[in-house]
């Protein structure tokens, strides 16, 4: 008897995950082949170099300033040796404040990527929604990335209202009724001869 079920549950989920139809995209190969893709590549590792130059003279007055401090300490008076300390810690701070402000989680870098990858990336995701609707797939995933990235999923396999329901949390009803006029609009695609 026992078989039976798993035989019979087996077959259930078979059938629940051939109804589902599932894609992929190596956003990697599509942007290699994108003109604009190469245009932003260069113009930001531009901007890197001209940024690591920055940083690489301001290291280098840093290194000057602490040369001549050691050469000379020796001779200096100790109001002159606190000066000389002085402009070298703020030496320091600048060129690490300077770095933080170029290459920092917030920093130009990150902002200049951000704007400048911004169009490709809504191309690609307006390519892959049209794709997606004229092959009738539930999801996308990309094969670029390491982790398990959906670029794409039907929002009638969405659970999570009933997760939210299950957490006693309230559920939007304006969003609510925004998604379900979303998935009623779908177009529909041409049928196949």
């Amino acid at each position: 008897m026992r078989l039976i079920f798993a035989f019979l549950g087996v077959l259930l989920f078979a059938q629940v995950a051939c109804a589902q139809k599932f894609g992929y995209v190596d956003t990697e190969f599509i942007t290699s082949k994108m003109p604009e893709y190469a245009k932003v590549q260069k113009q930001i590792e531009q901007n890197t170099a001209t940024w690591l130059a920055e940083v690489e003279k301001k290291k280098g007055e840093l290194e000057k300033l602490e040369k001549e401090y050691k050469l000379e300490e020796l001779l200096l008076t100790e109001d002159l040796k606190q000066q000389r300390l002085a402009a070298i810690q703020a030496k320091n701070k600048e060129a690490k404040a300077f770095e933080n402000q170029v290459f920092g989680t917030e920093g130009e870098l990150f902002k200049l990527k951000q704007a400048a990858y911004k169009s490709i990336l809504d191309q690609i995701s307006k390519a892959i929604e049209k794709v997606v609707r004229a092959k009738r797939l539930d999801f996308i995933f990309d094969k670029a990335n390491d982790g398990l990235v959906l670029l794409y999923t039907n929002p009638v396999h969405d659970y999570s209202d009933y997760v939210l329901e299950e957490l006693g949390l309230e559920l939007d009803p304006n969003l609510v009724e925004k998604t379900k006029k979303e998935v009623v609009q779908e177009p529909k695609s041409p049928k196949k001869n």
